[in-house]
């Protein structure tokens, strides 16, 4: 028999006044979601910050059709209700991958989306697991399909996605190169387990990662830059290698000389995750549990973790995210 929990009406949630900074971000009171069928209902304990979060909250990401309005795209907690389909899990631990309505008391995900926490592990962190873990893996191990053995480049080396990059590639014998806009991020990437970190600010990353390839150049790049930065990820790549595009922060538009894609036999590929259906993030999390997941138990993979917030400091933690020095996640925590 499933078990039962007292489930309120209403509850508070961060709902964005109107598109701008931090301080569009205000505490608000909610219905409490009601699940679908295949949908649970969590009692969060801690929702991760991102950076699609920032843009949303500027207006530039509106969630897609269906989606809630209030921010946040991962959680940890605990299910306290379940549409059909979905009852049996009602009272585990879970975290989970959401289109949207992180920053609030209780969420709905997809039951497919949700992964178990196992009793030992910190809530407030497996909530900082989800966006970067679904993210680093579809792009980097599955559109760039790299291999023990591989190098590959990474930029934004202290953001979750980094940070969670150099823990995959860590647990997987990957060599992992990435860069850093000062050497203190530098200094704090190479102890979190990164093979190479690169200044950006003061070395020219592709005579960098030749230097440190021998010659034989990368054989992937994760790039959340764009811009200017794509021809000079291609100049870092070796034969066959692959490029993949996952946000671009640096510009939307970018010049490649087309020969060189060419004779190295180039591709160029990218993603976005918020968009995809249920059913493909579903195949994904099948695929973490069978192949990652493992290492949650064991206490191998551990996100960085930089600050928590209450949910009611949203702002707070905005503000943190804005100022670009926080190394990993930041974390607002119910």
């Amino acid at each position: 028999m499933a078990m039962e929990f007292a489930v309120p009406g209403e509850m508070t949630a961060i709902g964005i006044a109107r598109p701008g900074g931090p301080e569009a971000l205000v505490p608000e009171r909610r219905p409490v979601p009601v699940p679908r069928d295949g949908e649970v209902l969590i009692q969060v304990a801690a929702a991760g910050v991102n950076r699609p979060d920032v843009l949303q909250r500027q207006g530039k990401y509106p969630p897609p059709p269906g989606a809630s309005d209030i921010p946040g795209l991962e959680v940890a907690g605990t299910i306290v209700a379940a549409g059909s389909g979905a009852d049996m899990l009602v009272g585990q631990k879970v975290c989970a991958l959401l289109a949207g309505g992180g920053y609030a008391e209780y969420a709905v995900a997809p039951a497919g989306q949700c992964l178990p926490v196992p009793d030992e592990y910190d809530l407030v962190e497996a909530a900082a697991l989800p966006e970067t873990l679904f993210t680093v893996w579809t792009n980097l191990f599955e559109r760039a399909y790299v291999v023990e053995g591989d190098t590959v480049l990474v930029h934004g080396g202290t953001s979750g996605i980094g940070t969670m990059a150099i823990t995959l590639c860590r647990l997987f014998d990957i060599r992992i190169v990435v860069t850093c806009g000062s050497d203190e991020k530098c200094a704090q990437a190479l102890e979190w387990g990164a093979s190479h970190a690169i200044n950006y600010r003061t070395q020219d990353f592709v005579e960098e990662v030749k230097r440190i390839t021998e010659g034989q150049g990368c054989q992937a790049v994760l790039d959340m830059v764009g811009g200017d930065y794509v021809p000079r990820n291609l100049d870092c790549l070796g034969d066959d290698g692959r490029h993949v595009s996952i946000a671009v922060l640096g510009g939307a538009k970018a010049s490649i000389f087309i020969p060189a894609v060419m004779t190295k036999r180039l591709t160029i590929t990218g993603s976005t995750l918020r968009a995809r259906s249920v059913g493909f993030k579903s195949l994904v999390a099948d695929e973490l549990m069978r192949t990652v997941w493992s290492f949650v138990g064991q206490g191998k993979l551990r996100p960085a973790m930089d600050q928590r917030f209450a949910l009611a400091d949203a702002a707070k933690a905005h503000a943190r995210m804005d100022a670009g020095a926080h190394f990993g996640k930041i974390v607002l925590v119910v």
